[in-house]
């Protein structure tokens, strides 16, 4: 059900984060979001190390400084579902992205956001 994860960076300045994960650290960018134009999400691989670097939105819990996990899953309803039937706070349920997956947004025991992402 839960097949990959890895941690995302909220900051407040991508285009100065890429200056060090891309450039002082050797990453490259895999993924940018919007394609074209200043991204407001990057995916960053640090060797072997997947990294999300996003644009703090003003509604992230913790806002600049804070780590999300995402955890890609084979079925967000059944993921979420599963995770809610043990208690654990569903903080946004299933809903279709513009950059074409499907995602949830849950808590772990400690409050931390984990964000649950299904491929489309």
């Amino acid at each position: 059900m839960f097949t990959s994860l890895f941690p995302i960076l909220t900051v407040s300045d991508v285009e100065r984060s890429l200056g060090f994960y891309r450039d002082l650290l050797g990453g490259t960018v895999e993924y940018a979001f919007p394609p074209d134009g200043t991204p407001v999400y990057v995916s960053v691989l640090v060797g072997s190390s997947p990294l999300g670097v996003g644009l703090d939105d003003g509604f992230s819990p913790g806002g600049v400084g804070a780590t999300t996990l995402w955890v890609y899953v084979d079925d967000c309803e059944r993921a979420v579902e599963h995770l809610a039937a043990a208690g654990v706070h569903v903080l946004d349920p299933p809903a279709d992205q513009p950059w074409g997956e499907r995602v949830a947004r849950v808590q772990d025991p400690d409050g931390n956001v984990v964000v649950l992402g299904q491929r489309q």
